[in-house]
C-alpha cells in the first residue's frame, strides 16, 4: 500500500494532489482528512487543508511509482497522469520544459517506455501495456508517421522493392501497420528482436 500526505487550500485541491501522484480514481482510494482548511482572523493564522491517501498497490501505480523515482533522481519535476485505454493505459507526463525526455525522435520517450513495461512485467502478471506521452507528442508523432507511411508505400508501389522503416515501438509499428492495411496494393511486416524490431513494407504481388 502508497500512502501520501498532500496539502492545498481546500480538501478537494489536497486529494485531487494525492491522486495525480498515485493516478487512482477517488474511488480506488482511502482518504484521512488530517487538517481542515482555516482562513485565520484577518488572515492570520490561516492553515491548509491536509489529507491522508492511501492506494493498493496496482500495475498503474506501480508504474508510476518506478517513473517518479527516475525522475526524482534527475531533479525534473512531473506530474504523471494515467488515462485508461481499451488496450494501452496512456501515462501523460506534465510539467516545464520536459523536451528532455522525449529526445530525438522520441527516442528518450521510447526508452523510457520500454523501460516500464520491462519493470512492471517483472514484477505483475497483468500484461496491460503502457505509452508514455510528453506535451501531446504521440499526436504529433502520428502525423508524421502518417505521411511517411504512405509516401513509402507510393514508393514501393513504383519499384516494387521492399523499403523498411527505423526501429520503433511496438505502439508505432502498430500505428503503421494500420495505415496501410486498407491499401490493397501493399502489406506489411514487423522483422528483427526487440527493441531494434522494424516495419517492413512491401508489394502485393
Amino acid at each position: 500500500m502508497k500512502t501520501l500526505e498532500k496539502t492545498g487550500k481546500t480538501v478537494d485541491e489536497a486529494i485531487d494532489a494525492a491522486l495525480a501522484e498515485l493516478g487512482r480514481s477517488r474511488e480506488e482510494v482511502t482518504i484521512e482528512i488530517i487538517t481542515m482548511p482555516s482562513k485565520g482572523f484577518l488572515g492570520i493564522g490561516a492553515k491548509n487543508a491536509v489529507v491522508r491517501v492511501s492506494a493498493e498497490d496496482s500495475v498503474t501505480a506501480y508504474a508510476i511509482e518506478f517513473l517518479t523515482t527516475i525522475f526524482k533522481k534527475f531533479e525534473l519535476d512531473v506530474e504523471i497522469r494515467a488515462i485508461e485505454g481499451e488496450e494501452f493505459i496512456t501515462l501523460d507526463l506534465i510539467g516545464k520544459d520536459l523536451g528532455i525526455l522525449i529526445g530525438r525522435r522520441g527516442e528518450t520517450l521510447d526508452a523510457l517506455q520500454y523501460l516500464t513495461n520491462l519493470t512492471v512485467a517483472r514484477h505483475f502478471e497483468d500484461r496491460n501495456k503502457f505509452i508514455l506521452d510528453v506535451e501531446g507528442y504521440r499526436a504529433k508523432r502520428e502525423e508524421t508517421l502518417e505521411r511517411l507511411a504512405k509516401k513509402l508505400a507510393e514508393r514501393v508501389k513504383e519499384s516494387g522493392k521492399n523499403i523498411s522503416l527505423e526501429p520503433m515501438s511496438p505502439y508505432e509499428r502498430r500505428i503503421i501497420h494500420t495505415i496501410l492495411q486498407s491499401d490493397d496494393q501493399v502489406r506489411t511486416f514487423s522483422e528483427g528482436e526487440e527493441p531494434y524490431r522494424k516495419v517492413v513494407i512491401a508489394k502485393k504481388k
